[in-house]
């Protein structure tokens, strides 16, 4: 009996070498774009994932990073995967305003709590929809910032003082300025140290991490609380097609596993960030400021009409707008419960 247990294992174990034994032997190496600089919180989730990738293939994967968009600029990764200058990228929608219509109303303000709930719901909102417009590469995972925050030189109390503002922006956080009365200003978070220093712009939104992240807590006085109004932006991880169709399968299951799991860790990562920015922002001496109730109604008020802007632009591209925002606010709510 032991002897015909023996040749079963034996028989099973060269069964799964055999099948392709040169998808066992073979070594794949990647190049990954990422515009996050090498020191910040999120470039370091994303070299854990690739090096977990290689760990758990056994060596078989190997992936190059290229921090600070030295490979591919940030609003020119999508395609750079795309044309395989890149084998995997990480940047955001926002910065290609239009060309995403579906996956926009993932960064409309729908009140996003924190970085877990906007990860898991923008990704599972991908997963639901996968839409046309992402269909020239290989989607391995989707996260997404906590709730965007005004980050200004100057103090913003109240709608007033917000008018005609100088406000660095993108996507649709863009229109959100431009509804709130504030000129919006579009360019990358590596633009925005600068900016706001020679005073190109005078505030930014963004989460609160991109105060030590990006180091804009140096150059900024005030931050203003505007998470009831909660945008995000949403932030792609895609590989090229055609690397990705020459893997193995074992490999693909891997790499998707890994993708799953890594939603939470950028989203945990965000909400890190975020609680490190504020402290290291308030020992800088920046203020933070909380809006009146009779406020944050204006606001809230102004705002709803970037989400009906959204609606019927998107509608007009076939998108079905209302029911895709439906989901999200219904996945944002299941989050927080």
């Amino acid at each position: 009996m032991k002897r015909v247990l023996f040749l079963f294992c034996l028989s099973l174990l060269a069964g799964i070498f055999l099948v392709n034994p040169a998808s066992y032997a073979k070594k794949f190496n990647f190049t990954y774009s990422i515009f996050f600089p090498s020191s910040h919180d999120q470039y370091k989730t994303a070299a854990a994932w690739a090096k977990e990738v290689e760990k758990q293939t056994g060596g078989r994967v190997h992936i190059v990073m290229f921090p600070g968009g030295t490979l591919t600029k940030a609003k020119n990764c999508f395609d750079g995967v795309v044309k395989g200058i890149s084998d995997i990228g990480m940047s955001c929608f926002a910065y290609t305003r239009g060309r995403f219509p579906v996956m926009e109303a993932a960064d409309l303000p729908l009140g996003y709590p924190n970085g877990v709930t906007a990860s898991e719901t923008v990704n599972n909102f991908y997963l639901k929809t996968r839409p046309e417009e992402l269909s020239k590469v290989k989607v391995l995972y989707i996260h997404a910032h906590g709730p965007g925050l005004l980050h200004t030189v100057k103090p913003v109390h109240d709608l007033k003082d917000f008018q005609r503002m100088k406000i660095r922006s993108t996507g649709l956080s863009a229109k959100v300025v431009q509804t709130l009365g504030g000129v919006p200003v579009a360019m990358s978070q590596g633009a925005t140290y600068e900016a706001l220093k020679k005073g190109v712009v005078e505030g930014s939104f963004g989460p609160f991490e991109v105060l030590k992240g990006w180091r804009q807590g140096e150059v900024i006085k005030y931050t203003t609380d505007t998470s009831f109004i909660g945008y995000t932006t949403s932030m792609f991880v895609v590989m090229n097609k055609r690397k990705w169709n020459r893997l193995p399968e074992d490999i693909k299951k891997i790499m998707n596993d890994l993708s799953l799991a890594w939603v939470k860790k950028h989203g945990e990562a965000w909400d890190k960030g975020d609680m490190k920015a504020k402290r290291y922002s308030l020992r800088l001496g920046n203020k933070f400021i909380n809006l009146s109730d009779d406020e944050k109604n204006k606001w809230e008020k102004k705002v709803s009409s970037v989400i009906d802007d959204y609606i019927k632009t998107a509608s007009v591209k076939g998108v079905n707008a209302k029911e895709n925002i439906l989901y999200l606010k219904s996945e944002i709510k299941k989050m927080q419960k």
